[in-house]
């Protein structure tokens, strides 16, 4: 069966000559579908780099990125933006939401651009917000939202419709241990749907939600965890490296 998502030996260069800076070097990583991988690492690891290569926000530098088996070096850059509309959901650091448009539009446009009919578009976001238990707030637009009200939305946007792969930057940096819990579940959740999950996190309790945990130091993956035993040991396999 094809992975939701594979990378094949990928690096990135960022600059050149003394300013040179390399964030990813060498990455393997496989993602199944109704997997959920956790990825950590210190500040400056590349982990958002990983994800935002994977999301193809940015190009690897080297190597191969396969989305539900298609290499992205391979298709057209308009091709490229229909594959991450259709088949991936992104959550990011900076929520990344439409200010002109209310909470649940921004929920509710991604649907209507896979050609979800209005009212059902509507019905399917407004029940992704109801569980983010933020749907009270769904006619308010993001800059009358808190940090934490903002973040939630974007998660939803991120979960709705057919998306084969989820990406998630600190999914739950704006929330309280509560909240975050509760994303995390939603982010179980969805792989149990059949999709694959990626999410960065510095939180071990966060991670334990995971299958899988991948390590980063200075753009290396220096170890991995199958089906992690709880926080503490994930915090001692990170510091053994």
């Amino acid at each position: 069966m094809t992975s939701a998502l594979e990378l094949r030996q990928v690096s990135k260069v960022y600059g050149s000559g003394p300013s040179e800076v390399r964030a990813l070097h060498d990455v393997d990583l496989s993602v199944e579908r109704e997997e959920l991988v956790a990825v950590m690492g210190p500040s400056g690891s590349g982990k958002s780099t990983l994800v935002t290569i994977a999301g193809s926000l940015e190009e690897a530098s080297s190597g191969q990125v396969l989305v539900e088996g298609v290499d992205l070096a391979t298709v057209s850059r308009s091709d490229r933006s229909k594959l991450r509309r259709r088949s991936i959901g992104y959550v990011f650091q900076d929520f990344n939401l439409l200010p002109g448009l209310t909470a649940l539009e921004n929920v509710t446009l991604p649907l209507e651009l896979d050609g979800v009919r209005a009212r059902a578009a509507r019905d399917t976001a407004l029940a992704a917000l109801e569980q983010l238990d933020v749907a009270e707030r769904a006619d308010r637009f993001p800059d009358e939202l808190s940090g934490g009200e903002r973040q939630r939305v974007a998660i939803a946007r991120a979960i709705v419709g057919e998306r084969g792969l989820l990406l998630a930057d600190e999914p739950t940096g704006a929330l309280d241990s509560v909240n975050g819990e509760g994303v995390m579940r939603l982010l179980r959740d969805a792989t149990q749907r059949g999709v694959a999950g990626v999410v960065v996190t510095h939180e071990a309790h966060l991670a334990s939600w995971a299958d899988r945990v991948v390590f980063l130091r200075d753009g290396h993956v220096v170890d991995q965890t199958v089906a992690p035993p709880g926080p503490e040991s994930l915090l001692a396999a990170g510091d053994r490296r």
